[in-house]
């Protein structure tokens, strides 16, 4: 920013998208969203048998993608008040924005709920099917002892407990705070009554947050192979989430700079502090990943390594040596350059490199166990074992589009909402005045 920012240079109602900027995209959303919604319905419920279990990983992928992004824009919003972050402050908005898609996000994952779909992708729920409560325990006791061992978490009263857990818990962390942020926009007398508010509110619900990223993935990811198991699979999902809605936080951020918003409150200096956290965040990923790895290898357990094994197999194993250098390497290199991290367009490029290598990495997780489960639960419908289903390609580009267009939608939504910064809180001139 050329000068010191006081407040005469600050909109007294603040500042406001214009809707119909953004219209046309978030009309052309919603209809993408709606269609691709009810012909997914359709291969997940009504389509023959062998179409409706691929597509229910196609599913999973997408869902749990999209996810992670605002489940990302939450933990940025707690970490923003527990922090007394006042660079943040600036940009604090975007991230209650992307954190307020969380319970629309959250709903596209109701299908996993219903035995049509859910039988194609756990293993463990069809076991359980099988037989009474009490004559399932006996019988695992005997016949599956790993899954006998874990029934205590693995049964499907807590199942069912624990997704409504995660949609509500969340829904109503990040509802609670963005309207304590937004209320203060019109308030002649802010105060800072509501600063300290959010800052109580977030400490405690950090666990909410915590528990949320780590057993969505056990429940959603790693129950797809009920025998796996990995002790830093929470932190894995962790800082891949908070990493890449951080990226779609700086793509937001760049758009809204791009046509003329922002003005006075944000510059290169919050660019800056935004490209660190995308530095940090990858350094970080890629810190969680290779201790995975390397302790999966070095124990050599078979129901750990089994991971591993399916996506060294075929072609899956060109993907995984990719990620090493494409999520890793790459970003790591580009965003040690500090003048990069001040440009805003090119942080933003590197931003969507970064969200497309977010994408091969949640593929990777979910679809190679399609053609293994599959082949297991039902063979004489899906045939023998394989490392890939053909054609089932398609599905899974149909359901990355129908839920990342609702995600799209939402975002826009949040945003036309409520003054894209908060114009009436007390640490706003600190941070639009903030130098590293």
């Amino acid at each position: 920013m050329s000068h010191h920012v006081t407040s005469a240079d600050l909109a007294i109602n603040g500042d406001h998208l214009d809707k119909s900027k953004v219209a046309k995209v978030k009309t052309i959303c919603l209809a993408v969203a709606a269609i691709g919604t009810l012909i997914s319905l359709y291969l997940l419920f009504l389509a023959p048998e062998k179409i409706r279990g691929s597509f229910a990983y196609s599913w999973v992928f997408a869902y749990y993608f999209f996810l992670t992004l605002s489940i990302g824009g939450v933990f940025w919003t707690l970490l923003h008040n527990v922090s007394n972050s006042g660079w943040g402050t600036s940009v604090r908005r975007t991230f209650e924005n992307l954190g307020a898609t969380y319970p629309w996000v959250f709903l596209f994952g109701l299908p996993l709920l219903l035995p049509q779909v859910n039988q194609y992708l756990y293993e463990w729920m069809n076991i359980h099917r099988g037989a009474g409560e009490a004559d399932m325990k006996e019988y695992l006791h005997h016949t599956d002892h790993l899954l006998y061992n874990k029934h205590w978490y693995m049964n499907m009263p807590f199942w069912y407990g624990r997704f409504i857990f995660y949609g509500v818990g969340l829904s109503a962390v990040i509802y609670f705070l963005r309207k304590l942020s937004t209320d203060q926009d019109t308030d002649p007398n802010p105060g800072v009554k509501r600063l300290f508010l959010a800052r109580k509110h977030s400490t405690y619900t950090l666990i909410i947050f915590a528990l949320t990223i780590t057993f969505t993935g056990f429940d959603f990811l790693m129950g797809l192979d009920y025998k796996w198991f990995s002790t830093m699979w929470g932190v894995y999902l962790f800082a891949g989430s908070t990493l890449n809605s951080m990226a779609v936080i700086i793509i937001v951020c760049t758009y809204l700079k791009s046509q003329g918003h922002l003005k006075h409150v944000t510059g290169p200096e919050h660019f800056h502090i935004m490209g660190k956290l995308l530095f940090a965040f990858t350094v970080f990923w890629a810190y969680v990943a290779f201790s995975q790895f390397f302790l999966i290898w070095y124990a050599n357990i078979t129901e750990e390594t089994s991971y591993f094994l399916i996506r060294n197999t075929g072609n899956w194993n060109t993907g995984m040596i990719i990620l090493v250098f494409a999520h890793f390497v790459v970003p790591f290199v580009v965003l040690l350059q500090a003048w990069l991290k001040k440009k805003p367009k090119y942080l933003a490029i590197v931003s969507v490199y970064t969200l497309c290598m977010h994408v091969l990495d949640h593929y990777l997780i979910t679809i190679p166990e399609r053609g293994v489960s599959l082949g297991n639960i039902k063979p004489e419908v899906f045939g023998e074992i394989s490392t890939s289903i053909p054609g089932a390609f398609w599905g899974d580009i149909l359901a990355f589009i129908t839920i990342g267009a609702a995600f799209v939608f939402f975002l826009i939504r949040a945003i036309c909402q409520h003054s894209l910064y908060p114009n009436r809180d007390p640490r706003i001139l600190e941070s639009a005045n903030h130098s590293n």
